[in-house]
């Protein structure tokens, strides 16, 4: 079953304007690797070459931070939220 995958105004426009999107997968990784088969822009945003989230990218299931339970492997299920939201610094 597909989850909702919410995206950050930076990222809308890599995603056809929207604001989610649906993707399927049984992890978080898989849903991230579904989000970019449908809109290939959004490639290299959330996830690095290396194949680990970026450290300037907070992403939660269900309003739990993934970098506090098994980052890309976290288990998704039908009807979970995935939210990306950019990482806020300053000094």
């Amino acid at each position: 079953m597909p989850v909702e995958v919410r995206l950050p105004t930076v990222l809308r426009s890599r995603a056809g304007g929207k604001s989610s999107i649906q993707a399927d997968g049984g992890t978080l990784g898989e849903v991230l690797s579904d989000a970019v088969r449908q809109f290939p822009d959004l490639a290299g945003q959330v996830i690095t070459d290396g194949g680990a989230l970026h450290k300037f990218v907070n992403v939660y299931r269900n309003d739990e931070d993934v970098r506090y339970l098994d980052k890309l492997d976290t288990t998704v299920s039908g009807g979970d939220v995935i939210s990306i939201l950019p990482a806020v610094a300053g000094g």
